[in-house]
């Protein structure tokens, strides 16, 4: 019988750890559709666009001057970062490519090597 509870509080503690290792930032999102299946390393930061183009940084509201001030403040210190790009599937591509240009102009300042990569949801197949 100690075996079983002692398996049971492993497998316990397996899922509570493995939950943590999850972030999310709490910004409700839907997210576009890719086939792709690109696992990133764990963001340094994650920058998301909601549908009504409102910006976050890890989650935090702010208007496009507060984005790029603490963008500059968290990355140029920093040699290789990966930002999480998270934009609703709705926002225009315009808004998506000037945060990228956001990032690369914080790259050609400071001698960084950022990456940005776009966060997709996974495209069901049906048969």
């Amino acid at each position: 019988m100690a075996s079983v509870a002692d398996l049971v509080f492993l497998l316990l503690i397996f899922f509570i750890l493995t939950s943590t290792l999850v972030s999310t930032t709490g910004v409700k999102l839907l997210l576009p559709k890719s086939n792709s299946r690109t696992v990133e390393a764990q963001p340094k930061l994650v920058l998301s666009i909601d549908k009504d183009l409102n910006y976050f940084l890890d989650g935090v509201q702010m208007d496009e001057d507060q984005l790029k001030d603490a963008l500059v403040q968290k990355l140029s210190k920093v040699q290789n970062a990966t930002i999480r790009l998270e934009a609703n599937f709705s926002v225009p591509l315009q808004e998506v490519v000037n945060l990228m240009d956001l990032v690369n102009e914080i790259n050609k300042t400071f001698g960084t090597q950022h990456k940005i990569v776009i966060a997709t949801k996974s495209k069901r197949r049906h048969r």
